[in-house]
C-alpha cells in the first residue's frame, strides 16, 4: 500500500484511501512510542529539512521528534539564523538545502501556496506544516486520529470547528478530511469569525454555541488567534467568553457525552475555560502525543516510496 502523491500539501483532494492509510499506518506507531526503546531504523539514510520560517512550538518539536523515532537525519533551519537575513531569496535558500542531497522538506510558512511552490524547485517530498491561512495537513490528520481513537469512528459522527475559523489553516484541513471521511461537518462562532461562503465546502453555520454542544458528538475549539489581529474582530475577550467560551456549565447542560479537541496553544479563560481543558470531556494532551505518531506515519510513507 502506497500514497497516491509523493507531497503531503493539504488534505484538500486526498483520497480516502490514502487517509486511511495514513491513519491506519498511525495506529502502529503510536505503539512504537509506548515501547522502552521508541525508536525504528525506518528511515535510516534519509535526510530530512525542517524550513521553518513562522515560529512554531508543537509542531516544529513533533516532526523533528517523529524524525528522530524513524532514524532519519534532521536539519532545523531557522530564518533568525539564516542566510534569508542577509537578503537570499527563498528559491536560493531552497535550491542550496536541495544541493545538499536532501530527500525530504518539512515547510511551515506565513504565505499560503508556498509548499505548492516547493514542489516545482524540488525534488525532495514536500511536507506541509503550515501555509498562511490556507492548509495544516498533519494537524487535521491528527485531530481526525484523536476522534476516530476515542469514539471508534469517523464515519456519520457530527464535529463542530468553533472559534476564529477565519484565521485558521487548521479549521480548512479538518473540513476536507473529515468530509472525505463521511463525517458531519458545521462550523460556530461569531460572524465576523466566518468566512465569507464557507457552506460552498459542504458545512453548517452555527452562531450559537449552546446549539453546537448540544447538536454534536465533537467540538474542535480554536484559539483566538490574536497575533493575527483577531482581537479587532470581536468587542473583547470577555465578551467572546461569555457568548462563545466552552464551560463546564454549558457541557453540563447541553451535551455531557460531547468530546473537546483544541490544536493549542490555549488561550485559558477565552475560548476554554481552565476546568474543561483539564477536565474529562478534552483529549489534548492526547492530541500531541498522537501528533507524533501521524507525522511518523506521513514521513514513513512518504520517504519510503519509489520516487
Amino acid at each position: 500500500m502506497s500514497l497516491s502523491s509523493r507531497h503531503l500539501l493539504g488534505l484538500s483532494g486526498v483520497p480516502k484511501e490514502d487517509l486511511q492509510l495514513i491513519l491506519d499506518t498511525a495506529t502502529t506507531f503510536r505503539e512504537v512510542l509506548e515501547r522502552p526503546i521508541k525508536k525504528v531504523p525506518t528511515l535510516q539514510g534519509k535526510t530530512i529539512v525542517n524550513l521553518f520560517y513562522e515560529n512554531s512550538t508543537r509542531t516544529r518539536i513533533s516532526f523533528e521528534l517523529a524524525q528522530k523515532r524513524l532514524s532519519a537525519d534532521t536539519i532545523n533551519f531557522s530564518t533568525s539564523t539564516s542566510s534569508a537575513k542577509k537578503g537570499e531569496t527563498f528559491k536560493d535558500t531552497v535550491r542550496n538545502i536541495e544541493a545538499m542531497k536532501v530527500d525530504m522538506i518539512v515547510v511551515r510558512h506565513q504565505s499560503a501556496g508556498v509548499p505548492q511552490y516547493l514542489t516545482k524547485i524540488s525534488k525532495a517530498n514536500i511536507i506541509n506544516a503550515g501555509d498562511g491561512l490556507h492548509e495544516h495537513p498533519t494537524q487535521g490528520l491528527l485531530d481526525m486520529y484523536s476522534i476516530r481513537e476515542r469514539l471508534g469512528k469517523l464515519q456519520g459522527l457530527k464535529v463542530c470547528i468553533a472559534g476564529d475559523v477565519a484565521h485558521s489553516r487548521v479549521a480548512l484541513s479538518n473540513i476536507f478530511g473529515l468530509k472525505t471521511m463521511g463525517a458531519e461537518v458545521s462550523v460556530c462562532g461569531p460572524s465576523t469569525m466566518i468566512p465569507t461562503g464557507i457552506e460552498s465546502f459542504g458545512v453548517k453555520v452555527l452562531h450559537n454555541i449552546n446549539d453546537a454542544i448540544a447538536n454534536n458528538d465533537v467540538l474542535n475549539v480554536l484559539r483566538i488567534q490574536l497575533e493575527r489581529n483577531a482581537g479587532v474582530r470581536i468587542p473583547s475577550l470577555r465578551e467572546y467568553h461569555q457568548y462563545f467560551g466552552i464551560t463546564t456549565e454549558r457541557i453540563e447542560k447541553f451535551n455531557r457525552d460531547i468530546l473537546i479537541l483544541h490544536p493549542g496553544p490555549i488561550n485559558r479563560g477565552v475560548e476554554l475555560s481552565s476546568e474543561v481543558a483539564d477536565g474529562p470531556y478534552q483529549v489534548i494532551l492526547d492530541q500531541v502525543t498522537n501528533g507524533v505518531a501521524i507525522r511518523m506515519a506521513v514521513l514513513y510513507l512518504l520517504g519510503t516510496m519509489h520516487n
